[in-house]
């Protein structure tokens, strides 16, 4: 266990092994035994922190302030460059004289808000007991496993495990780079994914906000999507099944579509599904030769044009108004679709629509 912390990043404080840390290294190494050997995974001490201190900031200014750093800096400046009294700056921003006060004796640099965090914390963690902390971190242990061999509490640390950071295990990794890919020419890789949808039989939690009130046993539907990877022009269809059938019959029709419009498809993306492994998928991929090619297992983003444009849809599409039934949803599917492809800005096409980078390719 020691020659793990020692392997570690050189730039990054850490405790020295020695003392508490040294016994701490121990108790941790003794409890890993004792798991191995017992052969159960539910004394690992993997639990929920109490306190949610990374989803929340930890000072949050007054929503009903009635000065900002600009009004501050506009306080100044009229008392001192012309001439202002402190009432009379204090009635136009409609603060007390003493709130004028206050921040003309502050430097322009210093006007944002401070922390509440008194300067002298006589009851706060020890420095080495919070470096230690943070280096048994590093070594892939649970707060409750670095509170037992510490004999500290776990809220304790939790708090420093946030502070620093570290509140979550998956945070010791540097994140993966993200690589972004585009096919230059029109046709060359084609998207597609399928969502569920519920069936609409009344107005649902996503508008009316209470999930206690939910139609339930009421079936599917499957949302299938397809987007060309160069323009962003898409096609989908609302199906009453998800299986290889549905599939092979939506490829074949939206390998149709874009053939209307001049595009020949060449290459085919989609995830690891076995309704598109089937034979019948195939067959459609070998019959309009097509090559069809799988997202590695577990990464959904690089099929990510498509995920993303089925978030589009529900947002702008399936629950952006209350359908009395799907057959409603399902009739409005098609009008979206033409504003989506014609007239909608898109962002990583310069804010133009996927019909005028079409054109423009063409």
């Amino acid at each position: 266990m020691a020659s793990r912390i020692n392997s570690l990043d050189p730039t990054v404080k850490r405790a020295p092994v020695t003392g508490v840390l040294r016994s701490a290294l121990h108790v941790l190494a003794v409890n890993a035994t004792d798991v191995v050997h017992s052969g159960g995974s539910e004394t690992m001490g993997v639990t929920t922190p109490t306190h949610r201190l990374w989803r929340i900031p930890r000072m949050k200014p007054h929503r009903n302030a009635k000065t900002n750093v600009y009004q501050r800096q506009l306080l100044i400046t009229r008392v001192r460059r012309h001439g202002w009294t402190y009432r009379r700056a204090a009635e136009a921003a409609g603060v007390s004289v003493r709130t004028v006060a206050k921040w003309l004796t502050r430097d322009a640099t210093t006007l944002a808000d401070r922390s509440s965090r008194p300067h002298r914390q006589p009851r706060r963690l020890a420095a080495r007991l919070e470096a230690a902390i943070v280096t048994l971190r590093r070594t892939r242990a649970t707060a409750w496993q670095i509170s037992t061999a510490l004999r500290l509490p776990r809220s304790t640390v939790t708090r420093v495990l946030a502070r620093a950071g570290l509140n979550r295990i998956a945070l010791l990794e540097p994140p993966a780079p993200v690589r972004r890919y585009e096919w230059p020419q029109v046709g060359d890789l084609l998207h597609i994914d399928l969502k569920r949808l519920g069936r609409v039989v009344g107005i649902g939690h996503r508008i009316h906000g209470d999930r206690r009130r939910r139609a339930r046993k009421v079936g599917w539907e499957y949302l299938h999507v397809a987007i060309d990877d160069a323009t962003r022009l898409t096609y989908a269809e609302v199906l009453a099944a998800g299986d290889a059938p549905a599939c092979a019959g939506f490829l074949q029709r939206t390998l149709a579509w874009f053939r209307r419009r001049g595009i020949r498809m060449r290459r085919l993306l989609t995830d690891n599904a076995w309704v598109y492994r089937a034979g019948a998928f195939a067959a459609i991929c070998q019959r309009w030769a097509v090559r069809h090619r799988f997202t590695r297992p577990y990464r959904p983003q690089t099929n990510g044009k498509a995920e993303r444009f089925i978030q589009t849809l529900l947002r702008e599409w399936a629950y952006r108004v209350p359908y009395r039934s799907s057959g409603r949803r399902t009739a409005a599917l098609s009008p979206y679709l033409r504003f989506y492809n014609h007239r909608r800005p898109h962002t990583s096409l310069g804010r133009r629509s996927p019909w005028t980078r079409f054109q423009e390719a063409a």
